[in-house]
């Protein structure tokens, strides 16, 4: 996905030297805990850049909707905005649905990369673990039976996957125990069918852990499907706000192309302890 900066008509010179705001790209829910959730990471963006216009937007179900969003930008005193997804993966929102807003906006706009796969993510992913009650396991025989299955959303685009495995990997890494991604709809296993798996191969201390930005129907049905523990989205935990402005900063900073570090995207093993 290109990272474009889009220019209006009309934009003068004095605008366009002022930093872009930001826009937070929610999906949007039913859930009514999701616009706390997302309301209250975005007061924390705001805490760590005090200065900086910080805007919400939705692509569906909650608003103000995306291109309301940025209808308002038209009429306000920044040079445009960069619009980062609080979406986890590459795939359909992230490649069409939002830049096809940015485009139709009429302000100057830049889409950022999602905000996965990050070891930011990662260190959430651990934090809300620990919040439900993970512990390391204490010896080779607890390692053994240990397990967590990654759950999220899941999408028909292979990238996304290939994003949910790299953030698999990462955290199997730092929890040393296998730890198998899993979707809520579009892509499989699901998550019965990797506690499943995973008791196949005699481990039955599985947590799940949820790879949602907030609360929802998927969240909440992939926490139901638990054996031991779940732990809550994501949230608006202070590595998701750090994640958020990290994103922003480079995109305003590299307008031409998107964000392609190795040490975020590239793809590995998924299982890192066995």
């Amino acid at each position: 996905m290109a990272i474009s900066w889009r220019h209006a008509g009309g934009v003068n010179g004095n605008r366009a030297s002022a930093p872009p705001g930001l826009v937070l790209v929610a999906h949007g829910s039913r859930d009514p805990r999701a616009l706390g959730t997302v309301r209250a990471l975005r007061d924390r963006v705001r805490e760590l850049r005090p200065g900086l216009p910080v805007h919400l937007g939705h692509i569906e179900l909650n608003a103000p909707l995306l291109p309301d969003t940025l209808a308002g930008l038209r009429e306000g005193p920044e040079a445009g905005a960069v619009l980062v997804p609080l979406l986890l993966s590459r795939g359909h929102h992230v490649k069409r649905d939002i830049p096809d807003a940015a485009a139709a906006a009429g302000v100057r706009t830049r889409v950022a990369a999602p905000l996965g796969p990050h070891p930011l993510l990662v260190e959430t992913l651990y934090a809300r673990l620990a919040e439900a009650g993970w512990r390391a396991p204490v010896s080779d025989a607890e390692r053994r039976v240990s397990g967590v299955v990654l759950a999220a959303a899941g999408s028909r685009d292979p990238e996304s996957a290939v994003d949910t495995r790299h953030t698999a990997r990462l955290l199997a890494e730092r929890l040393g125990v296998p730890v198998v991604p899993a979707y809520a709809s579009a892509a499989a296993p699901t998550v019965p069918g990797a506690v499943r798996a995973l008791a196949a191969r005699g481990r039955h201390r599985v947590a799940v852990a949820s790879y949602f930005t907030a609360p929802g129907r998927f969240a909440t049905e992939c926490a139901a499907a638990a054996p031991w523990i779940a732990a809550a989205p994501l949230g608006a935990h202070p590595a998701m706000a750090r994640l958020v402005l990290h994103r922003y900063d480079q995109a305003a900073a590299h307008p031409g192309h998107a964000p392609r570090h190795a040490s975020e995207h590239a793809p590995g093993p998924v299982l890192a302890a066995a």
